[in-house]
């Protein structure tokens, strides 16, 4: 049996320097302001403490003891999407994204929230960090669907009552029972001789929202000669948690996580959802305190694949049937920018024989998901989002591939809102369209 591909597609620029317990990673720093306009709050606002230089000012001064956290301090930490734009963008090799994690954790450790917000977060991840409650809540919104109750709260009004509901209401796809009842197999054999065996990540939101994803990832996976399995009562990966500050709970699905994966004989970690990848082979960096579960961190995540990563490292095997198509590629922030996978999807699109793939102008801003920015931040996200939505059907396309779920159920709901037809797929659907002709 092969060994597994080597991970692909890694950013260029200057080695990124380790942290460690005597260095900040904001002492790399030097001020420069190249990542001013890459950053999207930025461009939002023009305002320096909204941008990734005048954030890491503010962490140095909390840092240094120079300033204590304030309500105004942590809103413009909350204000980042954490879309890692300004990583490939600066020349020094700051860690941003190590930065902006410290810095959320003493917000949430310092700064009292007030009872509306606490609760608000508390019920978003508590939904979307227990793929079972999502589940449920699924099913709710398809018998909401079915009786026109949801379109009748729309119509009179209700959901202006409470923003961040009406956003995250908004979001939400058209969903089928087939949607809603989905369940994963235990194990998909390969096609012909097996090249691999590898471990698929079911994911919280894909899994309930987007089950066609998994179902491609694991037609293609098998097409293309590579076993799956699909470990048992695999929960939330931890990256929507970390990402938030919330590391102890982080930390605990995290290590859920490695448990049921251990129980597996594999050779590689398929993940269909960038935001999960991205996190997944940081993992590390989350346990590095931690030296009993250090190693186990590292073995895995050495192991993570995007699948459009594993998938562009294979010679393929099964026959690609012409899709004709105008795709317009939308690059999510943890694949192209935290784990420097530029190439492999637009790749993995051009094996696709009629397919004229066509790139987003400014398509290196991130789209306004960020994880749950959007449904805690909306009017910042939509602001965001708009100029995406814009770009997208600036391309005259009407297809636009995205490998992350927030991206596509963001770029969805801002084309919407434009009027714009244009259909939102991962690149691995796309590929299974043509496999299966």
């Amino acid at each position: 049996m092969a060994s597994a591909p080597a991970s692909g597609g890694a950013a260029t620029g200057p080695a990124i320097r380790p942290v460690t317990a005597d260095r900040s990673p904001a002492d790399d720093c030097v001020h420069c302001g190249f990542c001013l306009p890459t950053c999207p709050t930025w461009q939002n606002w023009q305002e320096e403490m909204d941008s990734p230089r005048g954030r890491i000012d503010l962490f140095r001064a909390l840092e240094d003891g120079r300033i204590e956290m304030t309500a105004e301090v942590a809103e413009h930490f909350d204000r980042c999407l954490g879309c890692m734009a300004c990583l490939p963008a600066c020349p020094s090799g700051v860690r941003y994204d190590h930065i902006i994690d410290r810095a959320r954790v003493r917000v949430e450790r310092e700064h009292l929230r007030s009872g509306e917000d606490r609760l608000w977060r508390d019920l978003v991840f508590a939904l979307f960090t227990r793929p079972a409650a999502l589940q449920a809540a699924a099913v709710g919104l398809w018998i909401a669907q079915k009786l026109g109750l949801r379109s009748l709260a729309r119509r009179v009004g209700l959901l202006r009552l409470f923003p961040r509901l009406a956003a995250m209401d908004a979001l939400a796809p058209p969903l089928t029972w087939a949607d809603v009842s989905a369940r994963l197999p235990r194990r998909v054999p390969a096609a012909g001789e097996r090249r691999l065996r590898a471990a698929l990540l079911g994911g919280c939101v894909q899994r309930v929202f987007f089950p066609n994803v998994n179902g491609a990832t694991l037609r293609v996976l098998a097409a293309e000669g590579v076993e799956v399995v699909v470990p048992e009562g695999q929960g939330c990966c931890g990256a929507l948690s970390v990402h938030a500050g919330r590391t102890e709970e982080a930390l605990r699905l995290a290590r859920d996580l490695m448990d049921r994966f251990d129980r597996e004989k594999f050779d590689v970690i398929v993940v269909n959802a960038a935001g999960c990848g991205s996190h997944l082979k940081d993992l590390p960096h989350l346990f590095a305190d931690d030296p009993e579960l250090l190693p186990r961190a590292r073995a895995l995540a050495a192991k993570v694949r995007d699948v459009s990563e594993l998938l562009a490292a294979l010679p393929a095997r099964a026959p690609r049937h012409p899709l004709r198509a105008r795709i317009a590629y939308h690059s999510p922030c943890h694949l192209g920018h935290a784990q420097g996978l530029q190439d492999p999807p637009r790749a993995l699109l051009r094996t696709i024989p009629g397919v004229e793939l066509v790139e987003v102008p400014d398509g290196d801003q991130c789209c306004g998901s960020a994880g749950v920015y959007n449904i805690v931040e909306p009017e910042s996200a939509d602001q965001i989002g708009r100029r995406k939505a814009a770009a997208v059907a600036s391309t005259g396309a009407a297809l636009v591939a995205s490998a992350n779920p927030g991206c596509s159920l963001q770029i969805r709901r801002m084309l919407h809102e434009r009027g714009a037809e244009v259909e939102a797929a991962h690149p691995v659907e796309i590929l299974d369209r043509s496999l299966r002709g």
